[in-house]
């Protein structure tokens, strides 16, 4: 045997195994949306009693419907990419990349910044974890950058848990929330029952604990081990004529000057925005304070223009795919001349075998599926909660359980589901195949973990 081989843990040889698995039969993410549309296209018509062009109809209907969101996701990478790129951003992201010396330092603590991160903003989140892996990949030796990436992505098993919970936020406050619901919750639920409730609390902690670990205990063995060359992870410099050989139009490109002005400028509106709405997060202002604080990083348009065309070049995947998944959404909740739709079907199946004690459960299990055709949050929520809200009265089960257990359902799947890991993956130059053998570990444990704590609490 060679001296750098070692036996691997059981652990390490299950996770192994699924990243094999994975990496020879994944799809690229555009073939695998492609693959979903005809997979709900054939569901749909025997399930809701639509004809097909009913349904290329609610395909073609809904297609255009996350261009807004689209750009947003965009500018998600590019705005986050350009923040990261600037060299005092790097400065600071080494400093705390350096406290990790080993592999496993790595993993534990790029899962817990990312983790944290999107427990606070699920978008800053994404971006953030998946940037600090990159700065901790150059510089942290015989670390396996794919796992390393998985574990930046998997701290998105706490976003809608946390701070930027579209299903808590939406029903604290209260706006059509009896109409969402079919009646069964007629005020506000405060999150003091949902984010921050005995069982919300006690499942993040856990999994707050074990995720880090379990990431931990899967990186492979010597031999097994895929680093990458530091070297691929800088960006490309771009030299800048001195002062003396400037033409006009290349000072102001040049210009300190300019940058500083319209930084604070745009900072001036990031505070106010603060002072008026507290720490209320949502992808607008992300992207707002990512651009203008790179705008004053950089210190040149000219510098912030070089590094936002490095970045444009990594959301090929998220223009693309994105249509795909709302065509999908759109036939998913689609309901026709029946009145039920897909997604209505398979939460009404969950329903049907639930009692008083299973049907927080059943209700995790349900999202969990539904999440994988409707990847968002906000639309998850208008598909799921006119059905299980109501039934969860009828059964007993306080409403807050209820909702809190489609929005981690809604966060579990994400481990499987492409669609979210897009961004992440473009800032990290990786395929949805490096690192979804490690996501889909990621995703039975810590389906353990919060199918005990709705069990429990």
């Amino acid at each position: 045997m060679n001296t750098l081989e070692q036996k691997q843990t059981g652990l390490q040889k299950v996770s192994q195994f699924f990243v094999t698995l994975l990496q020879r039969y994944l799809p690229d993410p555009f073939i695998f949306a492609i693959v979903l549309t005809f997979v709900v296209f054939l569901l749909v018509m025997p399930s809701t009693g639509q004809g097909p062009m009913q349904v290329v109809n609610a395909w073609a209907g809904g297609f255009w419907n996350l261009l807004s969101f689209s750009m947003q996701m965009a500018m998600v990478v590019v705005t986050g990419h350009a923040m990261a790129s600037a060299p005092a951003f790097k400065r600071k992201l080494a400093m705390l990349a350096d406290i990790a010396k080993t592999p496993g330092q790595a993993i534990i603590l790029v899962t817990v910044i990312s983790a944290m991160a999107c427990w606070v903003n699920w978008g800053f989140g994404l971006v953030v974890g998946a940037i600090f892996a990159k700065e901790i990949a150059a510089r942290v030796k015989g670390v396996d950058y794919r796992l390393l990436i998985a574990s930046a992505y998997s701290g998105f098993l706490f976003w809608h848990a946390g701070l930027s919970g579209s299903i808590p936020l939406s029903i604290a406050g209260g706006a059509n929330i009896e109409k969402v619901t079919n009646g069964a919750v007629t005020g506000p639920i405060s999150t003091s029952e949902t984010l921050f409730s005995t069982m919300n609390l006690t499942i993040l902690a856990v999994m707050f604990i074990t995720i880090p670990l379990l990431n931990r205990l899967m990186h492979p063995a010597p031999q097994d081990t895929i680093t990458i060359d530091a070297e691929l992870l800088k960006e490309q410099v771009v030299d800048t004529p001195s002062k003396a050989d400037m033409s006009p139009a290349e000072r102001l490109e040049n210009s300190r000057a300019l940058s500083m002005l319209l930084g604070v400028m745009g900072f001036a509106y990031v505070i106010y925005y603060f002072v008026n709405n507290g720490f209320a997060l949502n992808l607008n202002i992300v992207n707002f304070t990512f651009l203008f604080s790179a705008v004053l990083l950089h210190g040149t348009p000219k510098s912030l223009l070089n590094s936002v065309s490095q970045g444009a070049r990594n959301c090929s995947g998220i223009l693309l795919q994105f249509p795909f998944y709302a065509g999908i959404m759109g036939m998913m909740t689609a309901t026709g001349d029946s009145g039920v739709s897909l997604a209505g079907v398979i939460s009404q199946a969950f329903v049907s075998i639930s009692n008083e004690t299973t049907f927080p459960l059943f209700t995790f299990l349900s999202a969990g599926i539904v999440n994988f055709f409707v990847p968002s949050g906000g639309g998850q929520w208008a598909v799921q909660a006119p059905i299980m809200m109501p039934a969860g009265t009828a059964l007993g089960v306080d409403a807050a359980k209820t909702a809190m257990a489609i929005a981690w359902g809604d966060a579990w799947t994400n481990m499987i589901q492409p669609f979210w890991a897009l961004p992440a993956l473009a800032i990290a130059g990786l395929g949805a195949k490096d690192v979804m053998g490690y996501c889909l570990m990621a995703l039975i444990g810590s389906g353990v973990i919060i199918s005990l704590g709705f069990l429990i609490f």
